[in-house]
């Protein structure tokens, strides 16, 4: 590796040291998730006093070798009947693993059952440490934080759709920057081709030589109505691609029909760096936001939710599978948060009683369809990873808490 590239090297892994905190140990990075007081309440106690058999999943093995890929999700359901009650999981481990976030391949946990209580333990003891030697190979990484250590899920299902889905308001997509024209007037653009742009109500589209400037392009507000009452919760803009701003807005002059020096407006330059779909003039641009490295850790709500399934992400269809990515009534204003776990309800059919001579109309009981949990919210509407499913999933169906 020559010096410069070594050089490059050190300066990447010193940026990952600032985004990731603090170092494990020796050639491994700490992860450093946020835990709430509730959630380390719940851990103590369970800690004390240890899990009810009862709580346990029915085929709990014995012991348990963790392996590269598993999840936090993973083994909360290997152990326990509900998985995202991962306090209590902590709980049980809570004298050898003082850090959730801290489990690692090659770790073997063991599961004890002492009267009616159960505990987990780290075979050998320890506190959860990183493996003293990490070995790589030669490649471009960016990681948030130690990829050693188990996440809480897969983070890739869902890291597209950190970027892609914007809910706005009924004006802030029109107030935002646009295209204006093409080279040669193409109509439609991809990755590789340059176009121009303006900025909105008289605010001229400025580059910042400091620093790179991109923009995600968007396109088309779809209007997401609340199931129930038929508000519009937000609009849903359509994600394009990225462009990134190589030259500012300004003004200049031309020659008019009569040879007379008039005011022009120049646009903005911008090159297209990555394309969705086709781009084309009219679309719009939003900055792109800094980069989230984020740890979804599932966790039951507080308190008590009833919410409804607004739309499949993606799809013109009603129906979801499972590892799709839902719209939901429910947002920050009514205390949703990453992490959320809500069970989905599938309606029970609505069927006459052919035993009765009278052939009243029946409808069965709701029943427990899945599990989905959120992982990005805006003022009314959260989006959600459907976790597990029995059945499709569709527009309308009712979320409740997890029991």
């Amino acid at each position: 590796m020559t010096t410069h590239l070594m050089a490059k090297s050190r300066v990447a892994l010193a940026a990952l040291a600032v985004l990731a905190g603090t170092l494990a140990g020796p050639g491994a990075w700490a992860q450093n998730f946020p835990i709430s007081a509730a959630q380390k309440q719940t851990a103590n106690e369970v800690a004390q006093k240890g899990v009810p058999l009862s709580e346990l999943a029915p085929n709990a093995p014995d012991s348990y070798t963790v392996k590269s890929g598993d999840t936090l999700w993973d083994i909360s359901k290997l152990f326990l009947k509900s998985p995202w009650r991962w306090p209590e999981l902590w709980g049980m481990n809570l004298n050898d693993i003082k850090n959730p976030h801290r489990i690692y391949p090659g770790q073997v946990l063991v599961l004890e059952r002492l009267g009616d209580k159960a505990t987990l333990r780290v075979a050998g003891g320890g506190d959860g440490a990183a493996p003293d030697t990490v070995r790589v190979t030669p490649r471009t990484r960016y990681e948030a934080l130690a990829d050693l250590a188990l996440p809480a899920l897969k983070s890739r299902v869902i890291e597209a759709f950190l970027a892609e889905p914007l809910i706005v308001d009924a004006a802030e997509l029109q107030a935002a920057p646009r295209i204006v024209a093409t080279q040669e007037e193409r109509v439609l653009l991809t990755r590789g081709d340059r176009a121009y742009a303006r900025g909105s109500n008289g605010a001229p589209l400025l580059d910042d030589q400091a620093k790179l400037q991109l923009f995600r392009l968007f396109r088309n507000a779809t209007p997401l109505k609340d199931p129930g009452t038929g508000e519009i919760l937000g609009y849903e803009a359509q994600y394009i691609g990225k462009a990134q701003l190589t030259r500012s807005e300004t003004t200049g002059e031309v020659q008019g029909e009569k040879g007379q020096l008039e005011s022009a407006v120049v646009p903005a330059t911008i090159d297209i760096v990555s394309a969705k779909e086709e781009i084309r003039v009219g679309d719009r641009m939003l900055p792109e936001p800094a980069r989230e490295l984020s740890s979804y850790t599932p966790h039951a709500p507080s308190q008590t939710v009833e919410a409804r399934i607004v739309s499949v992400y993606g799809s013109a269809v009603i129906n979801a599978g499972q590892s799709q990515v839902v719209a939901i009534n429910r947002g920050t204003q009514d205390g949703m948060e990453a992490g959320h776990v809500l069970a989905i309800l599938k309606d029970g059919q609505r069927i006459v009683d052919k035993t009765d001579p009278t052939r009243p109309l029946m409808k069965l009981p709701s029943e427990r369809n899945g599990l989905l949990m959120v992982f990005r919210t805006f003022d009314r509407v959260s989006y959600a990873l459907i976790l597990e499913i029995t059945d499709s999933v569709r527009v309308g169906d009712r979320l409740v808490n997890p029991r």
